[in-house]
């Protein structure tokens, strides 16, 4: 029998939340806190101490005897360095625990050993962390005891953002100024604050650990490098939202608990379309909070897994042949007193106020779409994007029918006059209830959808922070704004101008939307004539960092120096690079020293076995002929190792950057595809128990 789960009496448990501090703190130092956190005030040193003390007490409360400023690298990980909180042991040789208000703001990590693009040299060490006090202090309990953890963000000593939170701060801080404007605009004089709220709905693999560790590619790589299918996939498309096998129901189950005890609103879980893939999806949050909630959620993933002998599987393409993984990032903008600007009302075409919000965002994609794809740029990511189980790489807007007809409005005549409605579904059998239904339908091959009161930008990698796509969106949709309350502030006539504007953003802008098959070969065609990007790869991608455009935009509003961008789009070139060459070099270890040997072992047995079989008069042609279409394909395979191993070094010997990258995608990528095709059809053809590692149908259905 299952154990019964009090949500209620577990939830934000761990966590320094509201409760924890109204409880704890001081009225005087909780109101002075929330200066910082609601006004941005900056926290005087006392008020510092006075928290520092109360989270210790309460995290010392919790079995915590460590603490860590938790921040977010350009790894593309998390980063920890544990602390505890006992000070030097006095005469009678007791010690205190203590945790000061400066321990609290700042850390001092060492900045040489992360990824900086050239912003600092391995000589000059000293970076910062500090306490990010709009996303709440926790409690993390796993094999090293209880941690307290402190979100944090991370820079260099001469000021410069060395991870993903501090550009997602300075985005947030844009959009708000901005987002306020405008709504001035319009009259509103309450709203105090807008933040972008963001829901990450998480896919992920789940397989079994010890199998896991038979396979080296995975170990090293996240994802398979050699692999046929199976016989089965997901042709039948009975795993998606199909009964939860036990075993993963128990994983889940122990996920739920541990993120919900952190404060995480984990809300919906269920098969995903591919066998053994999975998807968890919290509530919506504010983002720079969602953004640390989804790291805590891919963390609790691979960890909880390991605890139920499996393991999760990030990468956005462990498998081929079968769906890849994302994460649909939800974005919205919502304001202190509860209005979400991008809610349409029964009438938007009758909503002014929505619709110039709804055209600066069209326009801000427009604009931007190449930078937009770069935000969801990823190694993993380019073996799934454009590849008909998940968006295209092209950037186009799905508005839907109701928007769709409200837009073609105020392009043919400059005004909307009417708006569709909903009504009901008819099902046809008279015993089921009556529902309303949307104005619109869905289209799951866009990769930014209006899905009623928000966006859907669902071509981000499962692995990837959120971040990065959301500093983006916060900037370019600042940027539009900013550029439409520049006209207004300056108008004669207020309704008149955004009257204007609206129909000159929507003729302008018109291009970007498409409410079609994003899989089409003729949406290609289509989105060519049209004049819009369509980026491949990573590597083609990452320029859009450092265009002209993209700089001017990111220093106008505080987002990212050049210097900044500069160095991030070096650490990307660098990072597909590295990635690449663990890829390749893993491809070369398995078939040199698992792959041939074990083929060579199985032919070795067959010559006998055929030569057997002659010997005893019988007809011998059937293992004669396995045998000479297994040594060609041998043979074919070698030839490709060879090569492989030929165009790896020849990349290894080229100086790191934009070269280096795109000889790894041309080349490497390329030579390492070759190697791949005859050795999966030598797995066909040997015999299971030779074959050196599990196969995809151990991985996919054994769970």
């Amino acid at each position: 029998m299952s154990e019964n789960v009090n949500v209620t009496g577990i939830f934000g448990e761990n966590v320094f939340n509201e409760h924890a501090m109204r409880e704890r703190l001081p009225k005087k130092v909780y109101k002075e806190l929330h200066k910082t956190i609601d006004e941005g005030k900056e926290l005087d040193p006392m008020t510092a101490e006075v928290v520092a003390s109360a989270m210790r007490d309460w995290a010392m409360e919790k079995g915590a005897t460590h603490y860590t400023h938790w921040f977010q690298p350009l790894t593309g990980f998390t980063a920890e360095k544990h602390d505890s909180f006992i000070t030097a042991p006095d005469e009678d040789g007791n010690v205190l625990m203590e945790f000061s208000g400066k321990e609290l703001i700042k850390g001092e990590p060492d900045a040489s050993s992360f990824p900086s693009g050239g912003l600092r040299s391995t000589f000059e060490a000293r970076g910062y962390t500090t306490w990010d006090c709009t996303s709440p202090a926790f409690v993390r309990e796993d094999a090293t005891g209880a941690i307290l953890c402190v979100p944090t963000a991370f820079c260099s000593y001469t000021g410069e953002a060395l991870d993903q939170k501090t550009p997602l701060l300075r985005s947030m801080e844009a959009v708000q100024a901005q987002t306020l404007r405008l709504l001035r605009l319009f009259g509103n004089t309450t709203s105090r604050k807008v933040f972008p709220s963001v829901g990450v709905e998480q896919e992920y693999f789940i397989v079994d650990h010890e199998k896991y560790l038979q396979r080296k590619d995975l170990i090293f790589t996240g994802r398979t490098l050699f692999g046929a299918m199976p016989p089965k996939g997901q042709e039948l498309d009975d795993h998606y939202f199909g009964v939860i096998r036990q075993r993963i129901g128990a994983f889940m189950k122990d996920v739920n608990k541990e993120l919900w005890k952190l404060g995480v609103p984990a809300k919906t879980q269920h098969n995903e379309v591919a066998p053994g893939q999975h998807e968890l999806a919290p509530i919506y949050e504010k983002c720079n909070v969602a953004s640390d909630h989804n790291q805590i959620i891919m963390e609790t993933l691979k960890r909880v897994a390991e605890q139920h002998g499996l393991q999760c599987l990030l990468h956005e393409k462990p498998f081929a042949g079968v769906n890849g993984s994302g994460k649909h990032n939800n974005w919205s903008l919502t304001t202190d007193d509860g209005i979400n600007l991008l809610e349409p009302g029964k009438t938007p075409h009758e909503n002014i106020q929505f619709l110039l919000v709804l055209c600066c965002i069209l326009r801000a994609v427009d604009r931007h779409a190449d930078l937009l794809r770069e935000s969801a740029a990823d190694v993993g990511n380019d073996h799934r994007l454009g590849a008909n189980e998940a968006p295209p790489a092209i950037i186009s807007v799905f508005l839907g029918e109701q928007l769709g007809d409200v837009l073609r409005q105020l392009v043919n005549t400059g005004a909307a006059a009417h708006s569709l409605k909903g009504g009901h579904l008819h099902t046809g059998v008279k015993t089921l209830p009556e529902v309303s239904k949307d104005a619109t339908d869905r289209n799951r091959t866009s990769p930014f959808a209006f899905t009623g009161n928000k966006f859907e930008f669902r071509m981000v990698g499962s692995r990837d922070s959120v971040a990065e796509c959301n500093v983006v969106l916060n900037t370019i949709v600042a940027e539009a704004f900013s550029d439409a309350c520049d006209i207004l502030e300056k108008a004669e006539d207020f309704d008149l101008a955004v009257h204007d504007l609206i129909k000159e953003y929507a003729t302008l802008h018109q291009r970007i939307v498409f409410n079609g098959n994003g899989y089409s070969e003729e949406w290609v065609k289509e989105a060519e004539r049209r004049g819009l990007p369509n980026i491949q790869s990573m590597v083609d991608a990452i320029p859009a960092l450092v265009t002209e455009e993209s700089v001017r935009m990111f220093e106008k509003f505080g987002v990212f120096t050049k210097a900044e961008l500069n160095s991030r789009a070096e650490i990307q070139y660098e990072g597909y690079a590295k990635a690449i060459n663990i890829e390749a070099r893993a491809m070369i270890d398995i078939a040199s020293k698992h792959i041939i040997p074990a083929v060579m072992r199985y032919a070795k047995n067959l010559a006998e076995t055929a030569n057997e079989i002659r010997e005893a008069g019988a007809d011998d042609s059937v293992p004669v002929e396995i045998l000479k279409r297994l040594t060609a394909l041998l043979s074919e395979a070698r030839k490709a190792l060879l090569v492989l191993k030929d165009v790896t070094r020849t990349a290894n010997s080229l100086e790191a950057g934009e070269k280096q990258a795109h000889y790894y995608h041309d080349e490497v990528c390329t030579a390492m595809a070759a190697l791949r095709l005859p050795v999966d059809e030598l797995e066909m053809i040997v015999d299971k128990e030779e074959w050196p590692m599990p196969s995809y149908g151990d991985l996919l259905f054994e769970v």
